[in-house]
């Protein structure tokens, strides 16, 4: 038998925390059929000497539910090591839905993850309305990467409530067991699993709740059943706890999702996991919940990130530090270079800087009050703002932010954060490491991190695309945490891989997938791990209807593999799309 690609002279890390170990690799017809001796001929060889050789990256958390039936590149998880992602997060989706909704849906989507309405109006093309309709439009879509997508429950709720949805009415015992029904039929047609959104951080574009944010454990519950008997599938939820409400509403809520968890039966329940700075030691309250529920027989995980989960603030960006203020609001509808020539005037520096930001959240408005909380404290907020440079450091001391230059400059704070928003002829960004970051370190990261019940997540891919670029965290995970970090302990690089395979690949129950073992997928990294670098993120205008976002790429991918097909060679893309739909149970 000769194989159609030979993998040869990497050391390989199978994705089991095992440690690396010099071996070749043959695949055939898209499987990997040989590790360790690979004798036979190859139409063709990668030569992965001075390399490590990965199973391709699993991503735990997107939102590319929109990009996914127009984009066949999904960037920017496909140019850090994934081969793998998962949609559907958060409870927000398009399926299923009734095409009075098309608008509805775009607006929450719009809203919660920050994807320009204009883009999703244009690129999405309502091909369907169950769940499985929209399934089978996935799949008919090429794409560099294979994809499985969660039921969430915000378009769930709407298909089956209308209205009532969006006015936060508690759902009837009927429109619970019909929004289990319509679970059921996506979980037979093959869905990774159902999400709900649970944070008073997401609104829609006008600003309202999430039509699944107020609903009732009863709901909840009653939805989750839809997995009784089911082998395959996972729950999961991303909540803040009510921060935004009066007084301490942590344990009521805990209630909410305890019943949901513990009425999937034995099917795993994530949900998300960071440190808030209004609120330091909610994520130890989290994870000592997350360990009772663990001894009473739940499957229950948190989603972790291994680096801030940062916002990035410019002018060319959903938010900055301006856009409240009266003077800026005047010129906010000019092309951005006609913006910058007249923010660079004397005149107009002088101006803006001499006024006070107007209140950018309330009715109508789909900016959360955190905004206007963060720009009501941004003396404090400074002190966590950096400039990432180039490579782009993410876990820099106090004294690198521009609270500390402002004051070693002898600058106020409100010019400072002026001058450098305009920066690079106004395209700066400047990072804000909104979560994680409360004590100026990585210490509560690693903790979360390595926590017996974490995993890898939260890298929101195709989602707050004008804000936030954390796709790349695979990247980051493997260069920072295993070989760059100077302020603290390292993983080593066996661990930090299974991190991001095995461990992912296990909890969802994608048997095929998440090792370099033969008989599975042959979904492969080739990287060279001392050259592995991110690239400084950068702003790109190449969604529909003139849409911007952010990516960010990677130097040191020597081939990324997608069932035995490379897509990525030398840190480019090849223009293979061997991606599928990924139906689980199947």
């Amino acid at each position: 038998m000769s194989y159609d690609i030979k993998i040869s002279g990497g050391i390989v890390h199978d994705g089991s925390g095992a440690e690396g170990r010099v071996a070749d690799i043959g695949i055939k017809d898209g499987v990997i059929v040989a590790v360790g001796d690979a004798p036979e001929a190859a139409t063709r060889e990668i030569d992965a000497s001075g390399c490590i050789v990965t199973p391709g990256f699993l991503d735990l958390h997107s939102h590319y539910d929109g990009q996914a039936t127009w984009d066949d590149q999904l960037e920017p998880s496909s140019r850090h090591g994934v081969t793998t992602t998962v949609m559907g997060n958060c409870g927000v989706g398009f399926a299923p839905v009734k095409s009075t909704d098309h608008e509805r849906l775009i607006k929450l989507m719009e809203g919660v993850e920050d994807i320009p309405g204009t883009a999703l109006a244009e690129g999405l093309k309502w091909n369907w309305e169950s769940f499985p309709d929209y399934m089978d439009a996935l799949e008919v879509q090429p794409r560099t990467i294979d994809i499985a997508v969660h039921i969430g429950h915000d378009p769930l709720r709407v298909f089956v409530m209308g209205d009532r949805a969006i006015a936060e009415e508690e759902a009837t015992e009927d429109d619970v067991a019909k929004m289990r029904d319509l679970v059921r039929e996506a979980m037979q047609a093959g869905a990774i699993g159902f999400s709900t959104g649970r944070s008073d951080v997401h609104k829609t574009a006008d600003g309202d709740w999430t039509p699944s944010s107020e609903a009732t454990a009863k709901e909840l519950a009653g939805i989750a059943k839809a997995f009784e008997g089911l082998d395959y599938g996972v729950v999961q939820a991303v909540s803040d706890f009510d921060l935004e409400r009066e007084g301490d509403r942590f344990e009521a809520e805990w209630k909410v999702l305890e019943a949901y968890a513990k009425a999937a039966g034995n099917r795993p329940f994530s949900m998300s996991l960071m440190q808030r700075d209004f609120a330091p030691d909610q994520w130890t309250r989290i994870l000592e919940k997350a360990e009772q529920m663990k001894a009473e027989g739940v499957d229950m995980r948190v989603q972790t990130a291994p680096r801030g989960i940062g916002v990035f603030l410019g002018l060319q960006c959903t938010f900055h530090f301006f856009m409240g203020y009266p003077s800026y609001k005047k010129i906010a509808d000019k092309p951005f270079e006609e913006r910058v020539a007249i923010m660079k005037t004397p005149e107009f520096k002088a101006q803006i800087l001499s006024e006070k930001t107007d209140q950018l959240s309330g009715p109508g408005s789909s900016i959360p009050p955190l905004a206007d909380l963060l720009m009501a404290h941004i003396d404090f907020v400074a002190t966590k703002l950096f400039q990432l440079g180039d490579p782009p450091d993410y876990e820099q001391p106090p004294e690198n932010a521009l609270a500390a230059k402002a004051e070693a400059e002898g600058v106020p704070l409100m010019e400072k954060l002026y001058d450098t928003v305009l920066e690079r002829n106004g395209k700066e960004l400047i990072y804000f490491p909104i979560y994680n970051y409360t004590e100026g370190d990585y210490n509560n990261v690693m903790k979360m991190m390595t926590h017996p019940q974490a995993l890898q997540g939260l890298g929101d891919g195709g989602a707050h695309v004008g804000t936030i670029c954390d796709a790349s965290m695979p990247t980051y995970l493997l260069s920072h945490w295993t070989r760059d970090r100077t302020r603290g302990p390292k993983l080593a690089v066996e661990r930090a891989v299974q991190m991001m395979s095995g461990d992912i690949a296990e909890f969802l129950s994608l048997n095929d997938r998440g090792y370099v073992r033969e008989g599975l997928r042959a979904d492969l990294n080739v990287i060279d791990h001392d050259a592995l670098q991110l690239e400084p993120p950068h702003m790109v205008k190449d969604l529909p209807a003139g849409g911007q976002r952010l990516l960010q790429g990677a130097r040191g991918y020597k081939a990324t593999l997608v069932n035995g097909v490379p897509i990525v060679m030398d840190d480019k893309f090849t223009g293979e799309k061997p991606g599928r739909l990924v139906r689980a149970g199947r």
